[in-house]
């Protein structure tokens, strides 16, 4: 396990002020773009940000009060059905469904008329925030495409085949990491290695995720246009003021 790991605070990247401020430049980027991205995130009053507010600020208020095994697990369903209607709307135009799998993440792309489908690992939160980062980074070639196109080495991976997963998961860990500190949540770069038989120990790649997350933070325009979508959304809704 590379030690860099734990030696990078990822939450400095977005403290509250840092939050407001991204968030500024986000909504001056939609409605000075030609594309308008979301006309709901842009209007503060519009219905679906006051109810998916509402619904943030309940659950919060769910997880504060009670730290049983069975509240946290019930707090993460919860979290994870509002994640699903919060994209699910958000995307409604694109012919695409956030979806639980039983088992492992895939994407599926539209097929005989259904839409495709962006399934994340076992109901987890922090899966699904994962997967959307692969879905906004993928362009409009590789969505057309199972799993994007890409072939997945599992855990156990080589050292070459380590170094090469870990260029590919650059961007996607750096919105995932953007998305979920928008959510007041801590994040962890995922190496997805564990049983190794290598020395990673040289790996820079949490730093390559923190730096590449800065990136955007500083340049908003570099985001891609869906990732805009979505951490516009996840930060007009989740701010904790």
């Amino acid at each position: 396990m590379n030690s860099l790991i734990n030696k990078i605070d990822f939450a400095t990247l977005l403290p509250q002020k840092q939050a407001e401020t991204l968030l500024s430049q986000l909504t001056e980027l939609n409605t000075s773009s030609q594309d308008i991205l979301v006309d709901p995130l842009v209007l503060k009053q519009s219905e679906n940000v006051r109810h998916w507010k509402s619904e943030w600020h309940l659950l919060t208020q769910l997880k504060d009060c009670d730290n049983t095994q069975e509240s946290i697990n019930n707090y993460e369903k919860l979290t994870t059905d509002w994640l699903i209607q919060l994209f699910n709307t958000l995307f409604s135009d694109q012919q695409v469904v956030l979806s639980r799998s039983d088992g492992e993440p895939e994407y599926f792309p539209i097929q005989n008329g259904m839409p495709a489908r962006i399934e994340f690992a076992h109901g987890f939160f922090a899966s699904a925030l994962h997967e959307l980062s692969h879905w906004c980074i993928a362009g409009e070639a590789r969505r057309r495409l199972p799993d994007f196109g890409y072939w997945y080495a599992p855990d156990g991976r080589t050292e070459k085949q380590q170094q090469a997963f870990e260029r590919v998961e650059i961007k996607p860990q750096a919105l995932e990491c953007l998305f979920t500190l928008a959510c007041n949540r801590s994040f962890e770069v995922s190496q997805d290695n564990l049983f190794a038989d290598f020395n990673t120990s040289s790996s820079t790649f949490a730093e390559d995720v923190y730096l590449q997350a800065k990136e955007y933070i500083l340049k908003p325009h570099t985001i891609p246009r869906d990732a805009k979508v979505i951490l516009h959304a996840l930060l007009t809704v989740c701010a904790s003021h």
